[in-house]
């Protein structure tokens, strides 16, 4: 049985994407902070293994995959998920600190997550695996008052491609899906900002999220000799390409 670790698999991108893996019987180890909404996963499939932690904090990680581990033996992807999209305003009007919280979250909580799983995939037998960061649209067009996030994924793109350089000499494969308006509760309350700002808003296009995860099953189930570097995913109208 192949194995997999997503992290912010309590809800969105990341829940819709342990639920694909567990459907296509692999095992899955669910990191998040939300304890609860990780059992009601686990409570409807054994495969599922819920490690409640937070992403930035370094040693609660490494118990969590050693857990994961001991359970598994071996570690054949990392879905690196969990990220926070922080304030929607114009820089001035940032806080250094929501600036650093989501830095914490999106760029050291991925930092974290990738050094576990390419230091497992380098020492286990066979060597090797694959780690597939869940980058973002905002890595190459971001939205007005998206600051903070924005200069986070485009942190995440540089991280890939280190991965992806870094991890050829050991089979470990690195690979970048930017999901642009899945219907999850991060867009869902950028709705609800817009509609308190102005009731009239039009709303943005989305698409279902279960489409963005079973993308990701595609990516982690190539064969070890194919990846996918960087894959676009969104929402058909979305005015990602084109002029105002």
């Amino acid at each position: 049985m192949k194995s997999i670790i997503v992290t912010g698999a309590s809800s969105g991108i990341g829940r819709a994407t342990a639920e694909a893996f567990l459907e296509q019987g692999w095992k899955v180890g669910l990191i998040a902070r939300r304890g609860d909404r990780l059992a009601e996963i686990a409570a409807k499939n054994p495969a599922a293994i819920p490690l409640p932690v937070d992403v930035t904090d370094a040693s609660g990680m490494q118990a969590a995959f050693d857990k994961f581990l001991d359970m598994t033996g071996r570690l054949d992807a990392l879905f690196n998920n969990a990220g926070s999209f922080g304030p929607s305003a114009s820089i001035d009007e940032v806080d250094l600190d929501d600036f650093d919280n989501v830095l914490n979250v999106n760029v050291r909580g991925m930092f974290i997550a990738a050094q576990l799983a390419f230091r497992q995939m380098r020492e286990q037998s066979p060597q090797g695996g694959r780690i597939i960061n869940n980058g973002s649209l905002s890595a190459h067009s971001p939205r007005d008052s998206s600051i903070c996030y924005t200069t986070s994924k485009h942190a995440i793109t540089g991280m890939t491609r280190s991965l992806s350089l870094d991890g050829r000499p050991h089979d470990i494969a690195c690979g970048q899906i930017d999901i642009g308006n899945a219907r999850t509760e991060l867009v869902d309350d950028l709705n609800a900002r817009a509609l308190a700002d102005d009731p009239n808003a039009n709303l943005m296009p989305m698409m279902d999220v279960g489409d963005a995860a079973r993308l990701v099953l595609h990516m982690a189930e190539l064969p070890p000799e194919a990846n996918v570097q960087f894959m676009t995913v969104m929402a058909t109208k979305m005015p990602y390409i084109g002029r105002g």
